[in-house]
């Protein structure tokens, strides 16, 4: 097949929705399939478009097969609403052009946020006449209103709108959860057209390592350490802060240390509480090199997963798939309603707490510090169920068969043979 991927996050962003639609992209070109991506110029998490791709307008080049057509985007340095909306609607006007400049897709997947950038693709599918899938990985305008991002009347109903025309312009929907599921189908989509596709995680790439041969633990002098890893986006949704203050309360423990890696400019945030607080035993270290993540993640004895209580359905920690994948014991704090909890709990890689409590958070990673075994029993199960939910893999198997089922239904009905493409048959999708 020919695949179009619409993705304002690509490689070399390091988090996020990037490596997801990077892994997903060279994984199906190496499949056989052509796959060329429509993204933005790198700015993620820093809010700066790389030094390598300033000052240009529009670029493309070729990374494991894929043909990657960039276009500028207008980033502000501040987060918030008006920096979101002049990123996606500097995205939504200039991705147009390389997006039909290229050859006609077999099909399309967009994956959102961003929500404005249905409008261009819908214009694309109906050029090159070609069926599109969206991708929910957040549900918008939920969070932005739950997060306090999004107040005024008349932007939620804006939102609310593209809502509604993003999910009733695509052929089929993929959600990550099901919750997110029942989200969708309540806007009045036929649920037949809406497919969960958890989300995935190398399982070769992410993979149980010793200790041992961390050189992050090994350069920041974490050898004789219990290291309590928090990696990633430090953003409203989290509640870094809590982190914080269970650092302050596991004082009384000098060989817990509690890493936060993440954005500069939320460290710098950071910086001032710690200093404020007093606190020895935080480490804030900036994000490393996507190459470097195993290392990373192999320092730790226990990693962090943090949301805020009113978090509830609409967001889902791509890092709980990566810390299940390590074989690292997981503390979530997070509502035990919520998406993130139902995964955590089913997978029997880690302990859930109340969110935002510093005490139950730091009462989890004491019972961890203090029972190995049970850490140990979680990371096995943890990695178990990795392997087996959310492999790289399967996903490339599930989301190859969204595609062809798509792409059958635009042609004439075929003879039952022709189903069968070198000698192996065309794999089955779920119905939800």
């Amino acid at each position: 097949m020919r695949i179009l991927i619409y993705s304002y996050n690509y490689h070399p962003e390091p988090i996020g929705i990037a490596p997801l639609m990077t892994e997903l992209a060279e994984g199906l070109a190496a499949r056989g399939h052509q796959v060329r991506v429509v993204t933005a110029m790198p700015n993620y998490p820093d809010r700066s478009i790389h030094p390598d791709y300033r000052g240009r307008l529009y670029s493309t080049e070729t990374r494991n097969g894929v043909t990657i057509q960039r276009c500028f985007v207008w980033v502000r340095p501040q987060a918030g609403l008006w920096g979101r909306l002049s990123l996606e609607l500097s995205f939504m006007v200039l991705s147009l052009g390389p997006a039909l400049a290229g050859w006609r897709p077999d099909v399309i997947l967009n994956t959102s946020p961003s929500l404005l950038a249905c409008l261009p693709v819908a214009l694309v599918k109906r050029w090159f006449r070609c069926p599109s899938v969206l991708n929910v990985q957040d549900l918008l305008p939920a969070a932005a209103v739950k997060t306090g991002l999004l107040s005024n009347p008349w932007a939620i109903r804006a939102m609310q709108w593209l809502e509604r025309f993003a999910y009733h312009q695509a052929n089929r929907i993929s959600v990550i959860t099901s919750r997110f599921r029942d989200s969708v189908l309540q806007q009045g989509v036929p649920s037949q057209t809406v497919t969960t596709l958890p989300n995935w995680v190398d399982t070769h790439f992410i993979c149980p390592q010793t200790q041992g041969t961390s050189r992050f633990r090994q350069r920041h002098g974490l050898q004789d350490k219990f290291v309590v890893l928090y990696a990633g986006n430090i953003a409203e949704t989290q509640g870094i802060s809590t982190a914080m203050g269970a650092a302050q309360a596991l004082a009384a423990y000098p060989t817990i240390q509690l890493v936060i890696v993440g954005e500069r400019r939320r460290l710098a945030d950071l910086e001032h509480m710690r200093q404020h607080l007093g606190l020895t035993n935080v480490l804030l270290h900036p994000f490393v090199p996507r190459a470097e993540l195993p290392d990373l993640v192999a320092a730790a004895d226990v990693g962090l997963v943090l949301q805020k209580q009113q978090v509830v359905e609409f967001n889902m920690p791509s890092k709980i798939q990566l810390l299940l994948a390590s074989g690292r014991p997981l503390v979530a704090s997070v509502p035990g309603a919520g998406v993130a909890a139902q995964v955590v709990q089913a997978s029997g890689g880690g302990l859930v707490v109340q969110p935002e409590n510093p005490a139950t958070l730091a009462a989890g990673i004491v019972q961890l510090y203090r029972d190995r075994a049970l850490a140990t029993r979680l990371a096995c199960q943890g990695r178990r169920y990795a392997e087996t939910h959310f492999s790289l893999e399967r996903s490339l198997d599930q989301y190859e068969a969204l595609f062809y089922a798509l792409t059958t239904a635009q042609q004439p009905q075929a003879q039952p043979d022709s189903l069968v493409l070198c000698g192996t048959r065309r794999p089955t999708i779920p119905d939800t």
